[in-house]
């Protein structure tokens, strides 16, 4: 299997002496950047530019035929998104102003100092990427269309804050930057990760891994893998899954759960693309793409200290929200259907009749499990329906419970389920407001009404008929 080349438009050294040539070279190479090109005759600089821009460009300015200057301003012309860093002999200030001034993105004097190199390369490559991945998403977003609709598949949806996180995946799937998916319980970050990864084209495997729970030994051990003999029980070479999943994503979920230790092993993986294997001393480079996923508020975390602020910035460089089920209202409909159907198929049962009731039922419910909640609730009606109508009592029933659960909650932690009005509405005023609610949330449905306040349908209709006479 061919290599993947990293990045993927090549880094150009121009420079006239070879020496500097293959040092740079060399030191990009062991940095992990091994798409590097060289040009030792200025003259032929543009040339080499022109055919593929490159993603960053490091020029000397005293060379023979063609001075850097010029190069400079040539570039900056004709390639004004192109970072430049000056790397030249001169140490005057006069000169690296200039310099900055006309266009380039950093000055590195020689010798080169190989850290000051590499993370200067490392921040100009992040500042390339970045601008590639908006003029893409602006593209999309102007063309209101997806370019490979079929990676994203298994995300049934006709909501359009989902087809704008669509779009928004495709403008930064190429990036070899960390990405962070938030979102609640069932929302789908891994199937959002899997996108990512489709549409990134990269060669090598979509690798998963839950890393709550873990200690730092099993972490370490998990990712990194051990050589023979690192521990007791180590009784041959274990490949970690950061090598498994080489020139291709490693998606490590509820990133928030993970150990302070186990964070700094994370944080010089991602900043150095190093890694070092439980017993060896040496370190290994890494071609995976990290995509990390959260149910929880990563900046709570931080500020209880319980999450590395430097972490989590280079977490979230590229950061993807995924919405609750109850914020893509429109799409309960599709999702029972295609629950309906599959659960139909895997218990060898007829698909039922979903009734329009249940869609007014569900359009109240707030789902604190998501799509996962909703999907269980499916396949157990399917389990249960007979008559090839799909019953509403299981849904009803499941509805109840937790509303019932949460009732409780708020009573044991002395809170309220919602604000009281200031005056205090009577009893009498209160019980129409819900009542009113409940038929409104509901279509004027009285069947689902009465299931979201928890009272009979005969119940709710001698109320209607008591709040008519009153009106």
């Amino acid at each position: 299997m061919n290599e993947r080349l990293y990045p993927p438009d090549p880094i150009l050294i121009i420079d006239d002496e070879e020496a500097i040539l293959l040092s740079v070279d060399t030191i990009l190479q062991l940095a992990g950047m091994n798409n590097v090109r060289t040009c030792s005759d200025s003259r032929q600089a543009m040339a080499i530019i022109g055919q593929r821009p490159p993603s960053v460009i490091l020029l000397d300015l005293n060379m023979p035929h063609v001075n850097g200057e010029a190069i400079l301003d040539q570039i900056t012309a004709q390639y004004a998104n192109i970072p430049i860093i000056i790397i030249t002999g001169r140490i005057d200030a006069q000169t690296a102003v200039l310099c900055m001034k006309s266009g380039a993105f950093d000055y590195i004097v020689k010798p080169v100092d190989e850290n000051r190199l590499v993370a200067s390369v490392k921040k100009s490559l992040q500042y390339s990427e970045l601008h590639q991945e908006n003029l893409a998403l602006k593209e999309q977003l102007l063309q209101n269309r997806l370019n490979n609709p079929e990676a994203f598949a298994d995300l049934l949806t006709e909501s359009p804050k989902m087809m704008s996180l669509f779009s928004y995946v495709e403008s930064l799937a190429n990036s070899s930057e960390p990405v962070l998916i938030r979102g609640e319980t069932g929302t789908g970050k891994e199937l959002i990760a899997k996108a990512i990864h489709t549409v990134s084209g990269r060669s090598g495997e979509f690798v998963a891994v839950n890393v709550a729970g873990l200690d730092d030994n099993v972490f370490s051990d998990t990712l990194f893998g051990h050589v023979k003999g690192a521990f007791t029980g180590a009784d041959s070479d274990r490949p970690g899954l950061i090598e498994r999943a080489a020139d291709g994503t490693l998606f490590l979920d509820e990133i928030g759960d993970l150990s302070h230790t186990s964070q700094v092993k994370l944080l010089r993986l991602l900043q150095e693309r190093e890694y070092m294997q439980i017993g060896r001393d040496t370190t290994r480079l890494s071609r995976a793409r990290i995509i990390t996923s959260t149910h929880v508020d990563l900046w709570e975390l931080q500020q209880k200290e319980l999450f590395r602020q430097d972490l989590h910035y280079r977490l979230r460089t590229h950061r993807i929200i995924l919405p609750p089920l109850r914020e893509r209202r429109e799409d309960i409909g599709l999702l029972i259907d295609h629950f309906a159907q599959c659960a139909a198929q895997a218990l060898k049962k007829a698909k039922p009749r979903i009734p329009k009731e249940l869609l007014n039922l569900l359009e109240s419910y707030h789902f604190p499990g998501n799509i996962r909640e909703l999907q269980a609730m499916v396949f157990d009606a399917i389990a249960q329906h007979k008559n090839g109508i799909l019953p509403l009592t299981v849904f009803r029933t499941h509805i109840g419970m937790v509303r019932q659960s949460e009732n409780k909650g708020h009573a044991n932690s002395g809170g309220v389920p919602f604000v009281f009005a200031d005056p205090l509405p009577t009893i009498k005023q209160a019980t129409r407001m819900l009542v009113e609610e409940a038929m409104q949330r509901a279509g004027s449905n009285q069947s689902a009404a009465a299931a979201m306040l928890g009272i009979t349908q005969q119940a709710l209709s001698n109320r209607l008929k008591k709040i008519a006479k009153e009106s």
